[in-house]
């Protein structure tokens, strides 16, 4: 798929497999424990790497959710933005991150991501978009 044609969609919301230029960005702990949702997945499938929380990890990226409040998940979000936008030779599907065992809602995340809206090689979960 061409970069100018990422924004027309949205990221799978199950992902069984990838293309090789694709990554899982999922939302991590801290410690980079995997044991539950996405990043349970993320490291059965995708090559996250147990005690590793955050960033690149094989075909996936990490974003910690667990540590706090939404402020404390942004300065990771804006940390992955930079790195897609130094990797356009990489998609990334960004999941619901933050919305499942770490209990916050999609628009309280969302907003998180108003950078990636103009970053082509960021692909955002429908639910976020439909946030803004």
């Amino acid at each position: 798929m061409k970069n100018n044609q990422i924004k027309h969609r949205y990221t799978p919301e199950k992902i069984e497999e990838m293309q090789p230029n694709e990554i899982f960005v999922f939302g991590s702990n801290l410690s980079g424990h995997h044991a539950g949702g996405a990043a349970r997945i993320a490291e059965q499938k995708f090559g996250a790497v147990w005690g590793q929380g955050v960033g690149l990890q094989g075909q996936s990226y990490g974003i910690p959710t667990m540590q706090g409040g939404v402020d404390t998940i942004k300065p990771y979000v804006d940390e992955f933005i930079a790195f897609a936008k130094a990797h356009p030779e990489y998609i990334f599907l960004v999941t619901r991150i933050g919305c499942g065992i770490a209990g916050f809602k999609d628009e309280e995340i969302a907003p998180l991501f108003v950078d990636a809206l103009s970053v082509a090689n960021i692909v955002l979960p429908k639910t976020f978009l439909d946030s803004y």
